[in-house]
């Protein structure tokens, strides 16, 4: 009987081996489990990550399963107090195994699986743990835990066949998420300490390899003691393996846990809106009209002219890859090139900032200190006020959450008037208060928003892209997604439709408010001032002071069905605009980076050059899939174009701009108009040079959110200053290529009068009466 039982547990152990023998060599296969490509173990990184670049060779970004805010180190830029903090800690054995450590293994199977010791330690590698952190999903129970190990074991195997145990180290740093969307050591590092991985001291070093055991446990923002206790593990097991002296693990355990924190995400780092946007409009399916709500059918027709026209939009699902699937952002591990320069972006978000953060932000503050109707305009009733609350709690996340969790109105409006702990936003860092949510929709609304964009108008490479001033906090990017009334930076396309027909700077009008009749209507527009009243002025005048008599006069003289198509020419994509004799005035919505690729025209002899965000994307080997061209159209002659010009600078010269010169100081060629919008409820800025075209857009969320006064209000004052900040920045750094002497391309003198009609009875022979549009 004792015979039959040796030669049965025997038997068992023989089979017992051949079973896993058989079972390791199908998962080495591939036919049990999931088994990576042996290419993709070969380069893991670059096998999911896109990366974004700069014009200037700078990594901007990554796209990694949302992990954007990873960056990649070398193990040579790595501290070596980190390497040897992970490997006394997690794997002392590292550098003498194969990916499995047999030693910890068995001791982790005896004392944990059969004496239940707690304490024994874990039997995974350094190697494992990189094997698990790459290629196992997080699993559902615990039998999966235990099907996943096996595989995990052959990965870790052929992980060790096609890396250096350097690169093992680098890897495994690169990819542990250390909590608060510190993804990555170099992103760690910053987070905590606010230091290159480098640059890391003992003690530091200890307390990032501490959070590699259980990161949530030893958080050391929200539990800094426990975090302390784990770094001395940590330096105790140093200590065990010859890392450091005795001494010295007594010296720097008794340090204090000393942070640098500041909490980082995808959202930080260069061009965040302008990497949100990429994301979305690289992705972006074929336009389906029923995706579309009924409100927003105006977008479908937007999407749908991009989806023709731009080779960008939707670029995954318009290229396929060699099996023929479309492209992943996320998993394919892409090269995106863009036209960004690092440094001008750089500066644009810094004049944004400065401009409207540090001085426009505490002005609007003080306007509106002690005002009921805060932060909307006094000009509303409190009925008002209270309907726009009401639309806001609608739109909120909140609402949403507690309508789908079945809360009644009267439970949700219990919601948000009941304080509760939140975190607010303030440009000096985020406060933790009590306040009721619908306090704090208003609180949020009381902050300016504002967008600004530059691109070179000879290709279209867009140069910077400031789509907000926090995109955390307010994600809502105002270069592409936000439309606004134009105002008076609409004239110039006006008086670009009059110089088609035979109007010329010098040409004349009676600068008098005029009363218009078109069918059973009249309109009577108003002016800023009085300037020359009565007088007859040149339509140079006229621009320069933004008289909207004369602008007026114009449109009664022009087709406002032209002018409708003439507007979509300069690549202005709102379906929805109306032909109408105000139109001149600007009521009608467009982004900023339409209306500075409309600009562009003006300098380009005629022809707008679209935006060009992306010069070429790359495949995970180096290939290049797509390069993109400049993509252009002509909308006026150069005739036309080189009298605009003339016009543009007069605004600059001797109008509404002439700040660029006696406050600036700017002295080189400029062209220019600023904006401002009834109420001023939006104010804008489109400047450009021979080299540049640049605009800005600085308002409320709301159209009733902004200065009551003109003086604060108006676009040469909320707008203006950003782009001079933006240039001055720019003409001051040698290493960029712009130049403040640069002249436009005109004849020496060149005023644009010659050749022209310079009558106000007679707009020329391209012209339309007023009865002959609404016939």
């Amino acid at each position: 009987m004792r015979k039959v039982f040796i030669r049965s547990l025997w038997t068992l152990l023989v089979v017992a081996i051949l079973g896993s023998a058989v079972a390791f060599k199908a998962i080495w296969d591939g036919k049990i489990g999931y088994m990576p490509p042996v290419e993709d173990l070969q380069n893991p990184i670059s096998r999911f990550a896109t990366q974004i670049f700069s014009a200037d060779g700078k990594v901007i970004g990554t796209w990694n399963f949302n992990r954007e805010n990873r960056v990649c180190v070398a193990y040579n830029d790595i501290s070596p107090y980190l390497v040897q903090a992970l490997v006394a800690t997690e794997d002392v054995r590292f550098y003498d195994h194969s990916g499995i450590d047999f030693i910890a293994l068995t001791r982790a199977v005896v004392k944990r699986g059969l004496f239940g010791q707690a304490s024994a330690g874990g039997g995974s590698t350094i190697t494992q743990q990189l094997a698990k952190q790459l290629y196992s999903e997080t699993a559902k129970s615990t039998m999966q835990r235990v099907l996943q190990k096996p595989i995990e074991w052959v990965i870790a195997v052929k992980l060790e066949r096609n890396y250096t145990k350097e690169e093992i180290i680098a890897l495994y740093l690169n990819y542990f998420d250390f909590l608060h969307n510190a993804v990555g050591i170099k992103t760690a590092s910053n987070t905590y300490f606010n230091k290159e991985p480098r640059d890391l001291t003992i003690e530091e070093a200890a307390t990032l390899v501490g959070l590699c055991k259980n990161p949530s446990l030893f958080n050391p923002v929200r539990y800094p003691e426990r975090c302390r206790e784990r770094r001395n593990v940590v330096l105790d097991q140093m200590r065990k393996a010859g890392y450091i002296t005795e001494a010295e693990c007594a010296k720097y355990s008794d340090l204090p846990l000393k942070l640098d924190f500041h909490r980082t995400d995808h959202k930080d780092g260069v061009a965040p809106y302008l990497r949100e946007f990429l994301r979305v409009y690289m992705s972006a399916e074929r336009p389906q009209l029923s995706n579309y709500p009924s409100w927003n059918r105006r977008q479908f027709v937007i999407d749908s002219i991009a989806w023709v026209n731009d080779p960008l939009y939707g670029w995954c699902n318009k290229n396929r890859k060699k099996d023929g699937s479309p492209y992943n952002l996320n998993a394919d591990g892409l090269k995106v090139y863009t036209t960004i320069d690092s440094r001008m972006q750089r500066y644009a978000e810094e004049a944004v900032y400065a401009h409207v953060a540090r001085y426009l932000q505490p002005e609007f503050f003080k306007e509106q200190k002690g005002k009921p109707n805060a932060p909307f305009t006094s000009a509303l009733t409190q009925k008002q006020v209270n309907q726009i609350m009401e639309r806001a709690v609608l739109q909120s996340e909140r609402y949403r959450a507690l309508k789908a969790a079945g809360a009644s109105n009267e439970e949700i409006h219990r919601s948000f008037h009941t304080p509760t702990e939140m975190t607010l936003f303030t440009y000096h860092g985020d406060i933790d208060t009590m306040m009721a949510p619908i306090d704090s929709i208003r609180y949020v609304k009381s902050y300016l928003r504002a967008g600004f964009m530059s691109m070179d108008p000879k290709t279209g490479a867009v140069k910077a892209y400031v789509g907000g001033l926090d995109y955390t906090h307010f994600m809502y990017d105002m270069v592409t997604g936000g439309r606004r009334q134009v105002g008076s930076t609409i004239k110039p396309f006006l008086y670009a439709l009059a110089m088609e027909n035979g109007f010329t700077p010098c040409s004349m009008a009676p600068n008098v408010q005029q009363t218009y009749t078109v069918g059973n209507q009249t309109w009577t527009p108003r002016n800023a001032n009085r300037k020359r009243y009565g007088e007859m002025v040149t339509l140079k005048w006229g621009l320069a002071q933004s008289n909207n008599w004369i602008s007026a006069y114009l449109m009664s003289k022009l087709n406002p069905q032209q002018f409708v198509i003439k507007l979509h020419e300069f690549g202005i994509d709102n379906p929805e605009i109306v032909p109408s004799m105000a139109l001149c005035l600007g009521p009608c919505e467009v982004s900023v980076a339409e209306m500075v690729s409309a600009y562009t025209t003006f300098v380009n002899k005629g022809i707008r050059s679209a935006p060009m965000f992306v010069s070429r994307i790359e495949d995970n080997e180096g290939n290049v899939i797509t390069d993109f061209q400049p993509r252009m159209n002509e909308v006026i002659n150069a005739e036309s174009a080189d009298r605009m010009l003339v016009l543009l600078k007069g605004v600059v010269d001797g109008g509404t701009a002439g700040r660029l010169r006696y406050r600036y100081n700017f002295t080189g060629e400029i062209g220019a108009k600023t904006g401002t919008t009834n109420r001023n409820a939006d104010a804008w800025f489109m400047g450009f040079t021979p080299q540049l075209v640049s605009g800005c857009w600085v308002g409320g969320e709301d159209r009733d959110i902004h200065f009551d006064t003109m003086r604060m209000g108006q676009g040469a004052t909320m707008a203006l200053p950003i782009w001079a900040n933006f240039m001055k920045k720019v003409y001051a750094d040698p290493s960029l290529p712009y130049d403040e002497t640069a002249k436009f391309d005109l004849p020496p003198g060149y005023d644009g009068c010659s050749g022209g009609e310079t009558s106000s009875d007679d707009p020329g022979d391209g012209a339309l009466d007023i009865e002959e549009v609404f016939e």
